[in-house]
């Protein structure tokens, strides 16, 4: 095992370097815990299981606050103990998952862009007591270099009483020097973001935080839990195919410049495949501006297509983990990470004007979208940073297969059960079936281009007979709906495990 101590150059803080238990001590019952991590890299592992240990002898409950999705070393080991009480602003553990939608858990769910500001505003319920952040180094003046993420850590740091360093020396240490720490001004102090291209660097390579400000140093050697991505299937590849014809389409009509804007990509194998499938493709020179780069984003590098690739995570799968270190030479002369709220700011977004690539739960055939929610009760994870980029990117497109589970699911209904990006946020929907451009439409305009290109064959006729019956019993009304049948899919669905007529 290395030696902590070749990590911690300042050797009075050597004094400060203790085992997890001794630091899981200082959390207190009710505080607010603001944590390194995002989707699930760079969180700290040894501190939350010293503390989940602690829980399950003292029973009392903390609130979680982190970047984005952690690993089971965090939210998991602390949800199997009943040692959360409040989580924010993002989850995918299924022990989580499944307290929160049993009433077990409070779950906040934010957009991604808004927490960091948020927890500094005190809306969140009080400010970070203590903070808990990953670093594979710190620095002679006691400042943290971060590992695989950003999140939210620089401000939690900044706002915390007491901060616990995590140093975990299977990170690598040619990490350092891949972040770019920027911590914006609060109102009415707050200036403009100075980001003017994809790939302009503003700030320090370290988090600041000071000899005097950190209070415990642990040593840690746990990886990240990355998690495998779906092999990418034909479905997958038919909508990259699908939305690269698009954007060529858009260039020939001087929509779109000739070597595009910046790609945003949100997390997930739908989202990586489509990523993926320009590397395929004839486009050179690309950017991307996003808040995780994950495998597909190093297949573009490998290919020789990527310029520079700015998000706030590396989160690619166990294989695309192994390949970005043994090639991390390469990747950190185009890739950096930034502080959520810079990554996923809606002021660069709108500055840049990103094409915006994110999945859908399902999406109503006048174009609003669920993004969140099974049968619109259900909590799956949370709206993570696609509101940021949807309202604000150039070009804002959602992806879907037609149906789920077997095809008893349309993944295109009369009305979403749950609304997370309304019909005025989306340009573009893909599914495996086709593009439906609703650019410049009216809702009925929307329902049938939606209808015609996205829908599946098996409930097509049903959508459409749902629309005309709608418009006439509406007399054609702006959004027309027959209310007693807009849900109707989902309770037939509930009731006999079909969305189809039986």
């Amino acid at each position: 095992m290395i030696d902590i101590k070749d990590r911690v150059r300042n050797k009075a803080l050597h004094a400060k370097i203790v085992s997890a238990e001794e630091a899981a001590t200082v959390i207190k019952p009710g505080m607010n815990i603001g944590t390194s991590g995002f989707t699930p890299s760079g969180y700290p592992k040894a501190v939350p299981l010293a503390l989940a240990e602690r829980i399950k002898k003292e029973h009392f409950q903390i609130n979680l606050w982190t970047g984005a999705s952690v690993g089971k070393e965090l939210d998991g080991a602390l949800a199997a103990v009943n040692g959360i009480n409040k989580r924010l602003p993002y989850q995918t553990n299924n022990e989580i998952r499944k307290s929160l939608n049993s009433g077990g858990v409070k779950y906040c769910d934010l957009h991604l862009s808004h927490t960091a500001q948020m927890s500094r505003y005190g809306f969140l319920g009080g400010k970070v007591d203590v903070a808990i952040v990953e670093a594979c180094a710190i620095t002679e003046e006691g400042h943290i270099i971060p590992t695989t993420s950003m999140g939210n850590s620089a401000s939690f740091v900044q706002s915390a009483d007491i901060v616990i360093v995590e140093v975990n020396t299977s990170q690598p240490l040619a990490l350092e020097g891949m972040h770019d720490v920027y911590i914006p001004l609060d109102p009415p102090h707050r200036l403009p973001i100075p980001i003017v291209k994809a790939d302009d660097r503003i700030g320090t390579n370290y988090i600041p935080c000071g000899l005097d400000k950190i209070t415990y140093i642990v040593p840690c050697d746990i990886r990240d839990d990355v998690r495998d991505l779906a092999a990418i299937d034909d479905d997958a590849r038919a909508m990259s195919a699908l939305f690269i014809d698009f954007l060529k389409k858009d260039i020939k009509a001087g929509r779109m410049p000739k070597g595009l804007l910046p790609l945003q990509s949100g997390v997930g194998s739908v989202a990586n495949a489509v990523v993926s499938g320009f590397a395929e493709s004839d486009f050179t020179d690309l950017e991307v501006y996003t808040e995780v780069i994950q495998d597909g984003m190093l297949d573009l590098a490998d290919a020789g297509k990527l310029k520079s690739a700015s998000g706030t995570s590396f989160s690619p799968s166990p294989a695309g983990l192994e390949r970005f270190y043994k090639n991390i030479d390469t990747y950190r002369k185009i890739m950096m990470l930034r502080p959520q709220e810079i990554a996923n700011s809606p002021e660069i977004a709108r500055r840049i004007g990103v094409i915006a690539m994110n999945t859908a739960i399902e999406l109503d055939i006048y174009g609003n979208v669920n993004s969140t929610h099974i049968m619109g009760t259900k909590m799956m994870n949370g709206i993570g940073g696609s509101g940021d980029f949807a309202r604000n990117a150039y070009l804002t497109c959602f992806f879907s297969t037609s149906t789920a589970k077997n095809g008893a699911i349309s993944s295109i209904v009369p009305m979403v059960s749950h609304v997370d990006h309304t019909e005025h946020d989306v340009d573009i929907f893909v599914t495996e079936l086709g593009v439906a451009d609703v650019r410049g439409l009216s809702p009925k305009e929307r329902a049938r281009v939606i209808i015609e290109n996205c829908a599946h064959p098996d409930y097509k006729p049903m959508l459409m007979d749902y629309l005309e019956r709608a418009e006439k019993a509406t007399k054609y009304a702006q959004t027309p709906h027959i209310l007693t049948e807009a849900l109707s899919w989902h309770t037939r669905f509930i009731e006999t495990g079909t969305m189809k007529k039986q």
